[in-house]
């Protein structure tokens, strides 16, 4: 089989049926690690600082890499022992390889895609008042739905792409909101302007009370929602949102469900710390939102009209990894580097 067969493979190398307890393992790994999160690291209400943020986001990464490494050898694993997958020990090498380089992609790809997730984030905070010493608790429960939640959209998204039509359109709706993002005004989000927001509010009475971290409280015998209950709906509500972008970019780069959900799942796991990270400085990176767009062009146009070609297998899967990374990195530093016009007028 040569390295353009490998490249090509549409074959799902791990199916969800025959791979079960892989998936089980890793999401009881993830369930657990949220656990100890919520339970021991951070059972006390506090103000994450921007110190033990940094840490944390260092350990979530390197815990994503590390991953990637086990990913790695046990993609090697399996494609040498089992007859079923024919490769020989060079081509299984190749294929593992690959494995592991659409992994790190999907991984930075939903980082960086996360980083509007920072800004709603900021803004649903802001509207309910919710005090930072508990922003990591409604955060917690947040990153709890999403992994639910992106587990879903990833079984569905495994579902259609079986059907070569889906991956276009896929693609062309990768393209629009590319250009969306690109050509869009700012807007703030006003959950004011929320349907979901007035009906909340229709149906079950309000309170504003914030104390011990309730999400309900009775008051008169009564049960009341709390802002700290609205902020996490909405908070979920965003996610899924976001979900419909970055699901179908990362089907773009692999059609393997375990590398889509694994990714997928490390990414949002350390959607808390980097947001106490940056929480301060997200209105500097004022190029970022051009980059992902130009990315989410890119990526839609591979998978509209590249996927299973030979012009698109010249797109390599490093190459792929390449562009993303420098086009990401480049709207990152121009952020920093060209000054804002009122700067510019004042000098």
């Amino acid at each position: 089989m040569s390295e353009l067969a490998i490249n090509s493979t549409k074959l799902s190398l791990f199916p969800f049926h025959q791979y079960w307890w892989a998936y089980g393992i890793f999401s009881f790994i993830i369930i657990l690690l949220l656990v100890l999160d919520l339970g021991v690291f951070h059972r006390r209400s506090h103000e994450v600082r921007f110190r033990e943020a940094l840490c944390w986001s260092i350990f979530w990464v390197m815990l994503a890499i590390c991953f990637g490494v086990v990913l790695y050898f046990f993609t090697l694993s399996e494609l040498s022992n089992k007859a079923q997958f024919s490769f020989n020990e060079i081509q299984a090498a190749a294929h593992a390889k690959k494995v592991f380089i659409d992994y790190i992609t999907g991984l930075l790809l939903e980082k960086s895609l996360s980083v509007d997730n920072l800004f709603v984030f900021l803004v649903i905070f802001n509207y309910f008042k919710i005090p930072r010493s508990y922003q990591h608790n409604v955060l917690f429960y947040g990153i709890l739905g999403a992994f639910i939640f992106r587990g879903i959209f990833i079984g569905l998204g495994s579902a259609l792409l079986v059907y070569p039509f889906v991956m276009v359109l896929f693609g062309l709706f990768l393209i629009f909101t590319g250009l969306k993002m690109f050509f869009a005004n700012d807007e703030t989000l006003n959950p004011d302007d929320s349907w979901v927001l007035g009906q909340l509010k229709k149906y079950l009475p309000l309170s504003t009370d914030l104390q011990k971290k309730k999400y309900f409280v009775r008051i008169d015998g009564k049960l009341h929602i709390t802002p700290l209950f609205l902020a996490l709906i909405f908070l979920e509500l965003s996610d899924v949102l976001f979900a419909v972008d970055s699901v179908p970019a990362i089907f773009a780069i692999t059609n393997e469900p375990l590398v889509v959900f694994t990714s997928n799942i490390f990414a949002i796991l350390g959607l808390r710390s980097m947001y106490f990270m940056l929480s301060g400085i997200l209105d500097k990176f004022r190029f970022l939102k051009y980059g992902l767009g130009i990315v989410l062009i890119f990526i839609g146009v591979k998978m509209a009209f590249l996927h299973n070609t030979p012009n698109g297998e010249l797109i390599s899967n490093t190459l792929s990894l390449s562009i993303i990374g420098g086009i990401i990195f480049l709207s990152i530093f121009l952020s920093f580097v060209v000054p804002e016009k009122s700067e510019e007028i004042q000098k």
